[in-house]
């Protein structure tokens, strides 16, 4: 854990003890606007807190380095490439049969008729 995410630990739960302590006091004193703004705080922290999680949840991973990161997402363009030429091929290969099909039984293409 680093020092930043130590210290926002540690403001968060500061956070999280004044407005529970606000709200007791708050509440024992019959203040219900005051207790009801603490209680504000704490639902609006929580709020926070849950979409913080999950921002972070689509995030890489902070023990990798960036450098193998880029390498894994390298590794993978590759892959996706490597796959892709390899179904184009395919998909030449069978225009290619088709094509001296067509020539076996005599059948031509129908000519290109010009545009205007």
């Amino acid at each position: 854990m680093t020092r930043s995410s130590k210290l926002w630990r540690w403001a968060a739960g500061l956070y999280a003890f004044i407005n529970v302590a606000g709200l007791g006091y708050a509440w024992a004193m019959d203040e219900e606007m005051h207790a009801m703004l603490h209680l504000f705080l704490l639902v609006l922290g929580l709020a926070g807190y849950v979409g913080w999680r999950l921002a972070r949840r689509g995030a890489p991973p902070d023990h990798l380095p960036r450098a193998e990161l880029a390498e894994q997402k390298l590794e993978y363009l590759q892959q996706s490439v490597d796959a892709m030429a390899l179904e184009l091929e395919r998909v030449g290969e069978a225009q290619r049969f088709a094509d001296k099909l067509r020539v076996e039984k005599g059948q031509t293409l129908p000519p290109k008729q010009d545009q205007k």
